[in-house]
């Protein structure tokens, strides 16, 4: 036998059972990412005539053998975002399945290959589409059309109540609402400039900047004038979603809140949310809501306007491997079993604010 046989057998098994490990190894992972983005409740594609178009939802139901369920009503903040809004709903749904709720969303137009386009939408279009699928959801057998509630966060903070004032709906559940669209922008601005450590030049700058875009709308001036007046430094803005500020910009909750005056009424508000002023959201709904007797506050000390845990969301990596092998635990703590908690009595209590 050679001398150099032996060796390279030995090597041979080696690299065969560093391979076995490894796909082993490969195979445990997958395992985990398989099972812990698996949820508890049955999701069925449905489709939602609205407006001589389709809305292509989501319909995600409790296993729990029952015929008729109550209803939460998903409806979305700012952005192209599809049903599922990228799976991050599906822990909400599986807490909200555990509560004996279904779930329904839909793909926003022109999202996902649905028609349309959301930067055509108004906030009142929003409203109007969200009625239709709750008339779809009334009308199904297994839909109890009297226990309807909504969802909504952000940007749907200036959606609800408008929804609400159409339609009776049972409950609301209101996650990093704003209230003025010009007075949250300019709060958003200032706190991503304090987040940056900007200078007091570059402040002074983005400032001018927001009130000359500001002028623009106002006077209602084309996307080529506000290029031309930002001497083609857009930022990123585009046609479409200058035309979308154009017919939004002026949105306000502060009067439509008195929609949701007796309706139980859960305000999730985050601790670390540059996007919205929530001391002004809260006293907003305090002072439009409390005579109702009916709101309750729930804070985050360790939450981002996503509702995320700020240690997460500030890594890309973090959020990644979150979102593969713990998805649930993204969520500050607390927020998905509180709202599992709402929904089991939306009427009870009042006021509350831990």
């Amino acid at each position: 036998m050679c001398p150099k046989t032996q060796p390279r057998r030995r090597g041979l098994r080696t690299a065969v059972w560093s391979l076995a490990t490894v796909l082993v190894v490969a195979a445990g992972l997958v395992g985990v990412v398989l099972w812990q983005n698996s949820y508890d409740m049955d999701e069925q594609r449905v489709s939602i005539r609205h407006g001589g178009h389709t809305l292509n939802g989501v319909l995600a139901t409790p296993k729990d053998g029952r015929k008729h369920h109550d209803l939460v009503v998903y409806v979305h903040g700012d952005g192209p975002i599809d049903a599922t809004h990228d799976d991050g709903y599906k822990p909400m749904w599986e807490a909200n399945a555990k509560a004996g709720y279904a779930s329904l969303s839909w793909d926003k137009p022109g999202v996902a290959g649905a028609p349309g386009n959301w930067l055509d939408q108004s906030m009142d279009d929003r409203a109007d589409e969200a009625a239709a699928a709750i008339a779809w959801a009334r009308a199904r057998p297994d839909i109890d059309g009297d226990r309807i509630g909504l969802w909504g966060a952000s940007q749907a903070g200036w959606v609800l109540p408008k929804i609400a004032a159409k339609m009776p709906v049972r409950f609301v559940i209101a996650v990093s609402p704003a209230i003025d669209w010009l007075q949250q922008g300019r709060h958003h601005l200032l706190a991503q400039l304090r987040a940056d450590g900007a200078s007091s030049a570059r402040t002074k700058a983005a400032i001018a900047k927001s009130d000359t875009t500001r002028r623009l709308l106002a006077r209602h001036a084309t996307f080529e004038e506000y290029v031309k007046a930002m001497r083609g430094d857009t930022d990123g803005m585009t046609a479409g979603r200058w035309g979308f500020i154009s017919k939004n910009y002026t949105a306000d909750a502060t009067q439509d809140l008195r929609a949701l005056r007796g309706i139980p009424v859960l305000l999730t508000l985050a601790g670390h949310d540059i996007n919205v002023d929530t001391a002004d959201t809260e006293r907003v709904y305090r002072e439009v809501l409390d005579a109702g007797g009916a709101l309750r506050v729930r804070r985050y000390p360790d939450a981002t306007h996503s509702l995320l845990k700020q240690s997460i969301e500030q890594s890309g990596v973090k959020t990644t491997l979150t979102a593969l092998f713990s998805p649930r635990s993204l969520f500050a703590n607390g927020f998905l079993e509180d709202q599992r908690q709402f929904l089991k009595d939306p009427g009870r209590g009042s006021n509350a604010t831990p």
